[in-house]
């Protein structure tokens, strides 16, 4: 244990112990544990809530100009793009994911915080044309206060870069609490934060249990918003948590993500976007197109293109140029795949292929298609987080779009087909708060992402979202030279 690798938490611009027992965690490609980390008590969520709320209204934040945060933001970014393999060789032992995908998101990830960077002195309040005389009345856009952000193991850099650009870009502090399932990279970003020159307590990184952790920062009296990124039940108790505080609160919540392929579709364009729908990030995407829904003509040739390119995926260490398909983080993960699979068969489903771990240490799943006997099919409801991919065939397009939003969930779809005007049509009816014709999983910092139902609400990234971490504030100023006229003279 001792020569395991230490991460500390990070609270009002120094590196420290929580008052918890430091945890550790594990590689999921070995099972085996790799390193510690500090963990918090309500008490430390208290301190850095404390640092944030002192950091708001401390000059070296409060009166540093909205150019000033931009430049500020902009080292964030460069720092980032520099440590870029660093931090992804750090995810990947911590998470499973692979090198190739942590280290190129990371560095993706500096874009974001140059875009919110940009906008940091682009948010404008506005003069009114007011109704009344001799008053000026205009209207300034201040930040919104203390923010909890609360980010999950998977695709965290990202995730965490969706809520601190634009919050830092509005003036706002943020205590992030990383999910205490492979929380490394989190702490290690701390880092950055420090070694870019934010004042102290303007970010502070924690993590710890939701007794520790969670539950004492999302009820925080002092908190007045919370970006959240998780699942729905966890979500739950966040909700009934910011009844304490009031704080405004956005939710992104994962889902069963559709992938409709008409028969007038690119078929190996579309494999391609089955296969990175589902298989990339080892399955393990929030917007993961889990299920597939085809045109029932071109079913068979969408099953041996797929099997085809599955063939072909390497299963093995996410350190390895080679691999395509890692470890999944937990070994939890690969009980809820078998359970399902497990209902699924005795619903009438057929395994094409995989549908088992894979014969080496660590918490490998092999890729898995199932053809679905019917809508009903339990792997087109669970959200198993893992590589498996669900077939449902369908005969007409009002069936497909039917079957495309009968889900609890709404966040990501897809639709490959060559004809223009169904990709606007069938776009249109999907109830989902993105969708990709003939692409998937594509992002980026200019684009809004959020979803609808169960899926959560609230829309991070784009040009808005900078907008739901202020508040208006209205002046009104009479120009007039003559005093106040009394108030119980009506006129």
């Amino acid at each position: 244990m001792t020569d395991m690798p230490h991460f500390p938490l990070y609270i009002d611009g120094a590196f420290c112990e929580g008052s918890a027992p430091a945890m550790t965690t594990r590689n999921p490609a070995t099972g085996q544990a790799w390193a510690t980390f500090a963990a918090t008590t309500p008490a430390d969520v208290d301190r850095a809530v404390a640092a944030a709320a002192r950091a708001l209204n401390d000059r070296a934040w409060r009166d540093m100009t909205q150019t000033a945060r931009g430049k500020l933001i902009s080292r964030l970014a460069d720092l980032i793009a520099r440590d870029a393999r660093k931090l992804g060789e750090i995810e990947t032992t911590d998470s499973g994911k692979l090198l190739a995908e942590t280290a190129s998101q990371t560095g993706y990830v500096a874009d974001y915080y140059r875009y919110y960077a940009g906008l940091a002195d682009k948010i404008e309040g506005a003069v009114l044309p007011i109704d009344k005389p001799d008053m000026h009345v205009f209207t300034k856009l201040l930040p919104i206060g203390v923010v909890a952000a609360v980010v999950p193991w998977n695709a965290q850099m990202f995730l965490s870069a969706t809520k601190l650009g634009p919050a830092l870009a509005a003036g706002c502090t943020v205590v992030l609490k990383a999910s205490e399932v492979a929380p490394a990279p989190m702490l290690a970003f701390a880092r950055l934060i420090d070694e870019a020159g934010f004042p102290p307590g303007v970010v502070s990184i924690i993590t710890g249990d939701a007794a520790g952790c969670a539950i004492p920062l999302t009820s925080h009296p002092s908190v007045d918003r919370i970006a959240f990124t998780g699942g729905p039940e966890t979500a739950r108790h966040v909700v009934r948590n910011s009844a304490e505080n009031f704080a405004v609160t956005t939710l992104e919540l994962g889902g069963k993500s559709p992938i409709l392929v008409f028969d007038d579709a690119d078929l190996d364009g579309a494999a391609n976007g089955l296969v990175a729908g589902n298989f990339g990030a080892s399955g393990q995407s929030c917007v993961a197109g889990s299920r597939a829904l085809v045109h029932r003509p071109v079913v068979d040739q969408i099953i041996e293109r797929v099997s085809r390119i599955a063939d072909g995926i390497v299963v093995g260490d996410p350190l390895e140029a080679a691999t395509h398909v890692g470890p999944l983080c937990t070994a939890a993960q690969i009980d809820t795949i078998r359970e399902t699979l497990a209902a699924s068969t005795a619903q009438g489903a057929q395994i094409v292929f995989g549908g088992t771990p894979a014969d080496r240490p660590g918490n490998f799943m092999t890729p898995t298609l199932v053809l679905c006997a019917s809508p009903e099919t339990e792997t087109l409801k669970t959200e198993m987080f893992g590589p498996v991919m669900s077939i449902l065939p369908f005969d007409t397009e009002d069936e497909a779009i039917a079957l495309a939003n009968d889900s609890n969930f709404g966040l990501g779809s897809g639709l490959f087909t060559q004809n223009l005007a169904r990709a606007h049509r069938v776009s249109d009816r999907l109830r989902a708060g993105i969708t990709w014709v003939n692409t998937y999983r594509a992002i980026s910092p200019i684009a809004p992402f959020g979803g609808f139902n169960q899926s959560g609400y609230g829309r991070e990234a784009g040009m808005d979202a900078i907008l739901d971490y202020t508040r208006t504030r209205t002046t009104w100023i009479n120009t007039s030279s003559a005093p106040m006229a009394n108030p119980f003279v009506m006129r």
